[in-house]
């Protein structure tokens, strides 16, 4: 435990050391972060989420040196906004304590914990040194740096999918009800966060069902079940209450919700597939290179999988039982990002979409990093240098957050990057070349298998 409370004293001193830097133009916050820091005002002084007070008598403006417009439709006739209350009652009695400030140090801490947690996750896969390095590497990341501090409850929801992917995978080697409850209590918190976490944590729910209904633990199984539905219902009774629906998107304006999205519209998002890793802007593979060690990853365990390495060395079956349900989980949220985040662009750092994952990605570039020692240890510094860059600048230079523009780590060779949603010619050669490579990687392993079966 020495070794992760050290990660998390590093963790938190970096996120700290953020504070203060600027969203936009003059002020920390940005796009969705003074909402939820007005709601939990609101929380405080009134006692509930109905803003139209704060608006009417600009209760942000000690924190927020703009107008600040009004999201959504009123609902019952009170202002609601379809952000949920989840997140702001996790922040209010920080904001109780010490303002905006006392949130951020807060929020910092969590952050430290979701990369600890991440370690501790990461043990499964690898030994030490491995997990804590990839936990660090991860960590310090530009992404995790620039979000660790802002009023966004992604890194949060990441570190209740680390803590139930950790407690779930204890259930299944010792199947004690501490463990179930928990993992089913952090899974249950999921959707007060936001809906687009729940998916990632349907997988870690499911896998847990399984595996204690393999086990014969019935008790433990109906434990589950009732903490996840009991969550269930109060979030739907208790949202449409508030918001006159089953979710608080029910009071978002017309257009803005996802059933108003017809087929089309989930068409012209498939190449986000390809753009939330190499766009020139958003890619996270662009700010974090670190993480192309979670793709290798994934190679090995097809292989090991593939190979039935787990028949010759039994160790090697709980590795694979949890390479696979981090990968699992990181493909529910990389659909997510795709599909039903309404845009990559916004008032927030790239890669905010893809942040939940970012600590239950930590096991699989553990792996990576053990199995490519050389090369993981570069794409580490590569990531850590981009921090570095990115800071100064943004300390120097007085640049923002949003819409960063840093050229780390390339330099002038960021160009080279395609631009995705501009219809440009570079996405189209990024769209055929991942394509063409997937394409190469199937035939491969089908003439392996073809070749295997021959001899």
């Amino acid at each position: 435990m020495r070794r992760a409370a050290a990660l998390w004293l590093v963790l938190f001193a970096a996120y700290a050391a953020t504070i203060g830097l600027p969203a936009f133009g003059t002020s920390q916050f940005g796009g969705d972060e003074p909402h939820y820091l007005l709601t939990a005002e609101s929380i405080v002084s009134d006692h509930d989420i109905d803003l139209r007070d704060e608006f009417a008598t600009r209760a942000y403006r000690d924190w927020y040196p703009y107008v600040l417009e009004r999201h959504g439709r009123l609902t019952n006739g009170q202002v609601d906004e379809p952000h949920g209350a989840g997140f702001a009652l996790v922040i209010a009695p920080a904001y109780a304590v010490g303002g905006p400030l006392a949130v951020q140090l807060l929020l910092a801490a969590i952050a430290a914990l979701a990369f600890m947690l991440a370690a501790l996750l990461a043990r499964w896969v690898v030994p030490e040194p491995w997990a804590s390095g990839a936990a660090l590497a991860c960590g310090l990341s530009p992404p995790a740096l620039a979000s660790a501090t802002a009023v966004m409850p992604e890194l949060t929801a990441g570190a209740l999918l680390a803590g139930a992917a950790l407690m779930a995978l204890k259930a299944r080697d010792r199947p004690r009800i501490r463990w179930v409850a928990g993992a089913a209590i952090a899974l249950a918190a999921l959707p007060w966060l936001g809906l687009q976490f729940a998916v990632a944590g349907l997988v870690v729910a499911l896998a847990l069902a399984r595996w204690l209904r393999r086990r014969a633990r019935g008790f433990a199984l109906l434990v589950e079940l009732e903490v996840l539905l009991f969550s269930g219902v109060m979030f739907v009774t208790v949202n449409d209450q508030l918001y006159g629906g089953f979710t608080p998107a029910a009071a978002a304006l017309p257009g803005e919700r996802l059933g108003d999205l017809g087929v089309s519209d989930f068409a012209d998002r498939a190449p986000r597939l390809v753009g939330l890793w190499l766009d020139r802007t958003y890619g996270v593979l662009r700010w974090a290179p670190v993480i192309a060690l979670a793709f290798y990853a994934l190679w090995l365990l097809w292989r090991s999988r593939r190979d039935h390495i787990a028949r010759a060395l039994p160790e090697r079956a709980d590795v694979e039982v949890a390479a696979t349900l981090c990968a699992l989980m990181c493909a529910a949220q990389v659909l997510v990002a795709t599909f039903v985040t309404p845009t990559m662009f916004g008032f927030f750092f790239p890669g905010r979409y893809l942040l939940a994952a970012l600590p239950v990605a930590v096991p699989l570039v553990a792996w990576g990093l053990r199995n490519a020692p050389r090369t993981g240890a570069v794409l580490a510094a590569l990531t850590i240098a981009t921090s570095v860059w990115w800071y100064a600048e943004l300390r120097i230079d007085g640049g923002t957050i949003v819409g960063p523009s840093s050229r780390a780590p390339l330099g002038p060779l960021d160009g080279a990057l395609p631009l995705f949603g501009s219809g440009s010619a570079g996405m189209t050669v990024a769209l055929a070349a991942a394509g063409a490579g997937l394409v190469a990687l199937i035939a491969f392993e089908w003439h392996s298998r073809r070749r295997r079966r021959l001899t």
